[in-house]
């Protein structure tokens, strides 16, 4: 019978990962293996404790401390965001997808907390990269792997604010800009970094003692190193341990910006589960709160928009929701995305499941690599 160590070691022995972890729970039982390598070069054997860029599934994590100051009262769901982000808080639209950037009109209302949380706020990427104000998008959106590709928040919120909405509040879905915005937006209504609310409000609640957005000295022993793959299938060293999250970000990525483990990433996916609250009986989250980021937000239009992301899929808050049964894995209800550094964490709410696959390869688009998808169907079946 295969097991999850000898799904992931037949990958690692085939060349495509260094190295991975790989988790799959269902209330106390756990199933977890550790294979192959931290680093290609060294051989430094990888562990269940091992460190990674997580990317884009740092998403949920942003969405959840933004809800938690909808739940005191800090902002509410209908609030501008104009109120703490000023530089957008009279947008400009272009006048149709494909207009030039000097083609637009006003937004025809402000955009609103909710249409961050729903990633709806017309900034973000649709399934056609080549239209002219994405374009001029991917000068201040940048690859989130490489933090240092990003400014202080006020410089990038200035230049963000001189881009036009490819869409009206509220119209489209579209992919990743709005999970930036989100963490400006707690530091800015909170008065805090983001760093030190996440570490404040959910990762010390939930003894997430491996996750931030920089990795320090004392635990780069156990931090992967990234690799993208190259044309002839080999992969090139991205970063290393002591590269880009050895030292604080300027602008800390809500979109992707975090370090985290296995372990760590379980306690949040068991909080989602719990309806909100941590394995000590502390509460995080309402329960409803965690149902409105874990329910679907969009219609049939706005998934169009963004098929290239969405297949079969909905979006929540911070995360996607399966609509479809479009693969054995692809359960109605389930919550969760992928990370484009080869990591994936998932919560299937029907039958109290987390999967989580962490591995330190590029993903090169939005269509999951081999190893994801064998993962998904061996955690279906167990």
């Amino acid at each position: 019978m295969t097991t999850l160590l000898d799904l992931l070691e037949a990958h690692v022995g085939a060349g495509t990962l260094p190295g991975a972890v790989g988790l799959v729970a269902r209330g106390d039982q756990v199933e977890a293996a550790a294979v192959g390598a931290q680093d290609a070069g060294d051989g430094t054997p990888m562990a269940r404790d091992s460190i990674f860029r997580v990317a884009s599934i740092t998403k949920s994590v942003t969405a959840t401390a933004l809800l938690i100051l909808v739940e005191e009262g800090t902002v509410a769901l209908d609030d501008p965001i104009g109120m703490w982000l000023p530089e957008v808080a009279k947008p400009m639209v272009v006048r149709t997808p494909t207009s030039p950037v000097d083609d637009a009109v006003p937004a025809d209302r402000p955009i609103t907390v909710f249409d961050v949380l729903a990633s709806q706020a017309g900034y973000g990427f649709p399934s056609d990269f080549t239209l002219p104000a994405v374009q001029e998008l991917f000068t201040v959106q940048k690859d989130g792997r490489v933090p240092s590709n990003f400014p202080p928040a006020d410089e990038w919120m200035a230049a963000l604010g001189r881009i036009p909405l490819l869409y009206q509040p509220g119209a489209a879905w579209l992919y990743d800009t709005c999970s930036v915005l989100q963490g400006v937006l707690i530091s800015r209504a909170t008065g805090q970094p983001l760093p030190t609310f996440l570490a404040e409000r959910i990762f010390g609640p939930l003894g997430m003692v491996d996750t931030g957005f920089e990795v320090p000295a004392a635990k780069r022993d156990r931090f992967t190193s990234f690799y993208r793959p190259s044309d002839d299938g080999s992969l090139e060293l991205a970063d290393g341990p002591d590269g880009e999250w050895s030292s604080p970000p300027a602008l800390p990525l809500g979109n992707g910006g975090l370090a985290s483990t296995a372990d760590d990433w379980l306690a949040f996916c068991r909080m989602l589960l719990a309806g909100g609250v941590a394995a000590d009986g502390c509460r995080v989250l309402s329960a409803d709160s965690v149902r409105m980021m874990t329910s679907d937000h969009t219609h049939p239009a706005q998934r169009d928009i963004g098929r290239l992301f969405l297949e079969g899929q909905g979006w929540g808050f911070g995360g996607s929701v399966d609509i479809e049964r479009t693969n054995p894995w692809n359960v109605p209800g389930r919550y969760g995305w992928v990370g484009g550094t080869g990591t994936a964490a998932h919560i299937v709410p029907a039958t109290g499941t987390v999967t989580i696959l962490l591995t330190q390869v590029a993903a090169m688009g939005p269509t999951p690599a081999p190893v994801f998808r064998e993962f998904w169907r061996y955690a279906a079946d167990a």
